[in-house]
Parts: structure tokens; C-alpha cells; sequence
């Protein structure tokens, strides 16, 4: 019943982790674009791109999976 939760608990302190070791070894967001030839502002345009290219794509997936999920859990026999 708490998995997503505890799922997604686990991966935020996952990722604090990580991101508290590669700044301690001084790696950062910047260094990192900087390698591949990319500004901060860079990336951040093309997350926003991704962000926005995503987003009504998720939607019109939703319009088709989430009546079908509703049926499904509607129509499955009881569990004793």
C-alpha cells in the first residue's frame, strides 16, 4: 500500500546522496554542461523542451490507459 511512497522516499534520498558526493568531489551541474559544450542555460532550455514535448503526449496516454485501468479494476472478480 506505501510502496510508490516509499519508492519515491528512497530515490530522493538516492539521488541527495549522490549529489552531496560528486559536489564534495567537485563535480557540479556547470562542470558537467561545460564538458559536452553546453551553458547551464542550455540545458535548462532543452529540459523545458523536453518538459513541454512530454507533457501533452502523457496526457493523451492517460486519455486511452486510465478508462482502460478503471474497467480492468471494475470488472476483476473479488479476492476472497
Amino acid at each position: 500500500m506505501y510502496r510508490l511512497p516509499l519508492t519515491l522516499l528512497k530515490l530522493g534520498a538516492a539521488s541527495l546522496a549522490t549529489g552531496a558526493g560528486l559536489s564534495f568531489a567537485g563535480i557540479s551541474v556547470e562542470r558537467i554542461a561545460a564538458k559536452v559544450g553546453m551553458t547551464p542555460d542550455e540545458v535548462a532550455a532543452m529540459a523545458s523542451r523536453a518538459v513541454d514535448w512530454a507533457l501533452p503526449n502523457m496526457a493523451l496516454g492517460a486519455l486511452v490507459i486510465v478508462p482502460m485501468w478503471a474497467l480492468a479494476l471494475l470488472v476483476r472478480p473479488p479476492r476472497a
